[in-house]
């Protein structure tokens, strides 16, 4: 089996090959390789690594926290490489796939600004495919995760979708006609930053007012902690749970009391749904998709979230009861869609540097066929020669 330390001398010559290969790829996922191909998903707390196979079935998996130090770049770096040659070593692996929380650009090689991360227009493509002998893929967290659930869950079969996740914050993305729209600059589907309450709460973006202080975990937690801190009596049952400390207040813990039964949790999740749907219906408005896929952490909370998003959705669509209403529905690959994706994505990279190694190797074997030729007819000549 091959791994990347029995070719790392090829490094250079790799680089040589990638140099030619056009920057516009064909985004066929029909007639990409069936190769394996290592799936990353890089976020704040964790980073998650996977070999994938053509299916989108996750043959081994790692996962390690998001080192201490992550303000040095070179550190996420090398907790990366380390889990691919990892995994190289069990597997023959063919490209990588990145999904990184941030903002990516459009040629997908630098990370423009990680909000949690210390990367800053940084070169995450080249460095990493500098210390790999195979072809590697950037992209944004909340695109791979979307390519991951239109190829292998719940958004098979549609032409336009776009995916919402729920976690600390709201990302997103949008697929049309099978291709990731990624926007002139790369930094398409920010969704959580649009502003839905003038004034409202401060974001961390700078702003007030975006959608995801309203509908995200965060805004989630946030409620909950208010009321808790305030000494609310519908908040007992859940100060009770954590002995009173308001700071072990989690998202996980207010769906856990939701689904046995806690009124304060289930209004909680409520509110954060019908904000969902505010803001599903002014993404209809704007992109008439035929499915959302709703994903994150957030999204655990089943119908608790879904059916109230539905319900505001429809109350608040434009020309509701004159068009047709897209499909809201829950994501299937839970936190690996994002790896998976990453994964998938990767192998329409390894199909372009099959193909430039291919005719490489090609244009080897002409070369050594003409140089075989001439030697010939020299060796031949000297022979007339000699006999003369």
């Amino acid at each position: 089996m091959s791994t990347y330390r029995d070719f790392a001398h090829r490094g250079s010559a790799r680089a040589t090959v990638l140099k030619t290969v056009g920057t516009k790829e064909r985004r066929s996922h029909l007639t990409a390789p069936r190769v394996p191909t290592v799936g990353i998903d890089i976020g704040g707390t964790k980073v998650m690594a996977g070999v994938v196979d053509a299916d989108g079935n996750i043959l081994e998996q790692l996962r390690t926290e998001t080192p201490d130090k992550s303000k040095s770049p070179k550190v996420v770096e090398d907790t990366i490489v380390e889990l691919v040659l990892d995994l190289s070593d069990r597997h023959d692996v063919h490209a990588v796939g990145i999904g990184a929380a941030g903002w990516v650009d459009a040629d997908r090689s630098k990370v423009l600004f990680a909000p949690h991360l210390a990367w800053r227009d940084e070169p995450l493509r080249d460095a990493i495919a500098s210390r790999l002998v195979v072809p590697v893929m950037v992209d944004n967290d909340a695109n791979t995760a979307a390519w991951a659930e239109w190829r292998f869950g719940a958004g098979r079969g549609e032409d336009h979708l776009v995916m919402i996740t729920l976690g600390t914050g709201i990302g997103g993305a949008i697929l049309e006609d099978g291709q990731v729209k990624r926007g002139k600059y790369g930094v398409a589907g920010e969704f959580g930053h649009m502003q839905v309450v003038p004034s409202g709460h401060r974001c961390p973006c700078g702003n007030r007012g975006c959608w995801e202080q309203y509908s995200s975990g965060n805004a989630l937690v946030r409620e909950a902690r208010e009321l808790a801190a305030a000494d609310s009596p519908v908040a007992h049952y859940l100060l009770d749970r954590v002995k009173g400390n308001v700071a072990d207040i989690t998202g996980p813990l207010i769906t856990e009391l939701a689904r046995e039964g806690d009124a304060m949790c289930i209004e909680l999740l409520q509110d954060i749904g019908q904000w969902l749907g505010v803001g599903i219906a002014n993404l209809a408005a704007a992109l008439d998709p035929s499915c959302f896929v709703i994903g994150g952490g957030v999204s655990a909370a089943d119908d608790l979230l879904i059916n109230p998003a539905r319900d505001a959705f429809k109350r608040h669509l434009t020309g509701r009861g004159y068009r047709p209403e897209a499909r809201i529905a829950k994501a299937q690959l839970g936190p690996e869609a994002g790896m998976v994706g990453a994964a998938d994505l990767a192998r329409l990279v390894a199909r372009r540097f099959r193909r430039a190694n291919r005719r490489r190797v090609e244009r080897y074997e002409r070369y050594a066929q003409i140089y075989d030729q001439a030697a010939s007819t020299i060796r031949n000549t000297r022979s007339t020669r000699t006999a003369d």
